[in-house]
C-alpha cells in the first residue's frame, strides 16, 4: 500500500511539471509568494516557536507517565476537571495553530481522551491573551470580548462533541494505559518533572514574546526589550536541571522523543505552509487567489458571508497575532462584524498546514470532524454576533 502511495504521489508531481503554466506571471507570482511565505515562517517562528515545542512535546512522551496525563486528560478522567485545564490553556501558551502541534501531539499519544486533547489544541491558539489584548485594542473590544468568550465556549463543546463522537474508538485507545506507575525507577519526583516542562514552556513564552506596536510603553514594552536574557536565564536552568536530575539514557530518549515528532510533523507542514502562501499569500502579497475577491465575498452578515470567513479563516495560516492586521484591512475594504468573528474563532485555531499535522495524528476522520465542528460554530457565532451589533 506505501508503495502504491509513492507512485501516486510520482504521478501527480510530474502532471503538475507537465502541466502547470509555469511561463505565467500570476503562477511565478504565486510559487515566489510561497517560498516568501515559507521563509517568513522559518525566520519569525521555527527557531522561537516550534523548536520550544518539539523539545517540550518530546518532554512530555518521556518524563510525564501515562497515569499523570490520564488522571488530568484521560477519557476517563473528571470532565469538569480536564475541559477546565484544556479551555485556559491558550492564556499561557502564545503560540499559533501550528506551534500548538507538537504539544497536542505530545500529551494525545501519551494517553489523553480525545475530548481534553482537542479541547487544548483549539484553545492553544484560540486564547492567545496577546492576540485578544490586540483584538481589543485595535477592533475594539466588542470584538475582543465575542473572541475571548466564543474561544472558551468553543474549546469546551469542540472537546465534548468529539468525545461523543469518538466514545468507543477512545475507550478502545485507552484500554490498559490507565494503571501505569508514576514513575519508572528514575529518583526524581513529580514536581521536579513538572518544573522542568514549565520552564521549558517560559522559554516558548519569552522567546516567542510579540514586538509592541510602535509607540507603546508598560510592562509589555518592558518585558519584550529583555525577553531575550529572561529566555537566556531559563535556557541555563534547563541544563542545569538536566545536569542535576537526568540521566544520559533519559536526556538520549527524550531527544528521540522530540526527533521522532520533527520527522512526523515538520514536513507536512512545510508543505501545508507552501500550499496555502501559492493559493493565497502573505498579509499585503496575493497570491493565485486575489484579496478583492476574499473581500467581496466577505460584506455584510449573510450565512454566505460568515460561512466563507470561516471557510478562509480555516484553509489561511495565520501567524501569531497577524489575523488582526489583516482584518483591519478587511473590516475597512467592507468587511462585516459578523464574518470578522467567524473569521477570528476559526483561522487562528485551523490552518491548512494544522489539518495535514493533525491528520497524521489522530487520522483523517477525526480531523475532518474537529474542522467541521469548527467551521459551523464560526459560522453561527458570527451570525449571532453581526446581528447584535448591527
Amino acid at each position: 500500500m506505501k508503495e502504491r502511495y509513492k507512485l501516486l504521489w510520482l504521478i501527480i508531481i510530474f502532471l503538475c511539471c507537465y502541466f502547470v503554466p509555469l511561463s505565467h506571471p500570476d503562477i511565478r507570482a504565486s510559487g515566489l509568494e510561497a517560498f516568501m511565505m515559507l521563509q517568513e515562517y522559518a525566520q519569525k517562528h521555527v527557531l522561537t516557536c516550534l523548536i520550544p515545542a518539539f523539545f517540550i512535546a518530546g518532554a512530555i512522551a518521556v518524563f510525564v507517565s501515562q497515569a499523570s496525563v490520564l488522571k488530568y486528560f484521560g477519557a476517563q478522567a473528571r470532565k469538569i476537571l480536564s475541559y477546565s485545564v484544556a479551555s485556559v490553556s491558550g492564556t499561557i501558551l502564545a503560540v499559533c495553530s501550528c506551534t500548538i502541534l507538537p504539544l497536542f501531539a505530545g500529551i494525545y499519544t501519551r494517553g489523553a481522551g480525545i475530548g481534553p486533547a482537542t479541547a487544548f489544541l483549539y484553545s492553544g491558539p484560540a486564547i492567545n491573551v496577546l492576540a485578544i489584548t490586540l483584538t481589543a485594542k485595535i477592533l475594539g473590544w466588542q470584538l475582543g470580548l465575542a473572541r475571548i468568550i466564543g474561544a472558551i465556549l468553543f474549546s469546551i463543546i469542540t472537546g465534548l462533541l468529539m468525545a461523543f463522537i469518538f466514545k468507543k474508538d477512545d475507550e478502545k485507545r485507552t484500554t490498559g494505559k490507565i494503571y501505569v506507575p508514576d514513575s519508572d525507577g528514575e529518583n526524581r519526583t513529580l514536581f521536579q518533572d513538572t518544573l522542568f516542562i514549565m520552564t521549558m514552556v517560559l522559554i516558548l513564552i519569552f522567546a516567542a514574546f510579540a514586538k509592541p506596536a510602535a509607540g507603546s510603553t508598560g510592562l509589555w514594552s518592558l518585558i519584550f526589550s529583555v525577553k531575550w536574557y529572561i529566555t537566556a536565564i531559563f535556557v541555563i536552568l534547563v541544563m542545569i536541571m538536566l545536569k542535576s536530575w537526568f540521566s544520559k539514557d533519559e536526556i538520549r530518549e527524550w531527544v528521540d522523543s522530540t526527533w521522532s515528532f520533527v520527522k512526523q510533523i515538520f514536513p507536512l507542514l512545510g508543505a501545508g505552509v507552501l500550499v496555502a502562501g501559492f493559493l493565497l499569500g502573505r498579509p499585503g502579497h496575493p497570491a493565485l487567489i486575489p484579496d478583492q475577491y476574499i473581500q467581496t465575498l466577505l460584506g455584510g452578515n449573510s450565512l454566505w458571508a460568515n460561512l466563507f470567513a470561516s471557510l478562509a479563516g480555516a484553509v489561511m495560516y495565520f501567524a501569531t497575532l497577524t489575523e488582526v492586521p489583516i482584518l483591519q484591512g478587511l473590516i475597512g475594504a467592507g468587511m462585516g462584524q459578523g464574518p470578522a468573528l467567524a473569521l477570528l474563532l476559526a483561522g487562528p485555531a485551523l490552518s491548512l498546514p494544522n489539518m495535514l499535522v493533525i491528520g497524521s495524528v489522530m487520522g483523517a476522520k477525526k480531523t475532518a470532524v474537529f474542522c467541521f465542528i469548527i467551521v459551523i460554530m464560526s459560522t453561527f457565532a458570527g451570525m449571532v454576533y453581526g446581528v447584535i451589533v448591527e
